[in-house]
């Protein structure tokens, strides 16, 4: 099938500024995550959908191409990364191009391996039915053991797990929040949600996974990349 990856990488970030293009571990964090695109092998074209001039500037310089800019429509903190996706569809099939798969990769998902891309693939070609491969991890701390905190007081969320032994709890996850697999066809439907019916999960390590929504997120991502460097190399 051929494959897309789309790095949004919009230039208003607010919590840490700039973070696309900050120095991570002395190169810019999305040239990092360009090379991992590359390295996968698996992309007919690796792009970033960006507003910012500078941001362009640097994934060009990392391989990447940026052949249109994304509309202010799109720039915005409301911008969902569906509207994001289907905007750089729209604007290839005007330069004659269309893709059967799109590969959503975050500019700062800095600890994805390029084998974690392809096996996304894999798993979206060999399930005709799915529309959508999203990456999940489970929630480190059982949420079933988790409290409220009312008028000072805690309480249990799941009371009728009080004496539940942790090993027997089901576990629950969360979006690892670093790239989605999807079908072209299926950003098509103005209906559909990567949260869905025909999404398909590939659970992955915690200790390579991290949002980065602060300084100390961002200090963190720096010490599990360096973790796992030195276990990669040992």
């Amino acid at each position: 099938m051929s494959a897309l990856a789309v790095i949004p990488a919009r230039g208003g970030s607010k919590r840490v500024p700039r973070k696309n293009i900050r120095p991570f571990l002395g190169e810019p964090v999305i040239a990092r995550v360009i090379r991992t695109a590359r390295s996968a092998g698996v992309f007919a074209e690796i792009m970033v959908s960006t507003d910012d001039a500078e941001i362009a500037g640097i994934a060009r310089a990392a391989g990447a191409e940026v052949p249109f800019l994304r509309s202010a429509a799109t720039s915005g903190d409301q911008a969902t990364t569906l509207s994001v996706l289907r905007e750089v569809l729209g604007d290839y099939r005007t330069l004659g191009r269309s893709f059967e798969t799109v590969c959503c990769l975050y500019p700062t998902a800095v600890l994805v391996r390029a084998a974690d891309l392809a096996a996304g693939l894999g798993a979206l070609e060999v399930d005709a039915e799915a529309a959508c491969v999203m990456p999940v991890v489970a929630f480190e701390h059982p949420v079933q053991r988790g409290f409220r905190i009312h008028d000072g007081r805690v309480g249990l969320l799941s009371p009728e797990h009080s004496q539940t032994r942790t090993q027997d709890l089901e576990p629950v996850y969360h979006d690892a929040g670093q790239w989605y697999w999807l079908r072209a066809a299926a950003l098509a439907d103005d209906g559909f949600r990567i949260l869905g019916a025909a999404t398909v999960p590939v659970v992955q390590d915690r200790l390579g996974v991290q949002d980065i929504d602060s300084e100390q997120d961002w200090r963190m991502a720096e010490l599990k990349y360096q973790l796992l460097e030195g276990r990669r190399g040992a």
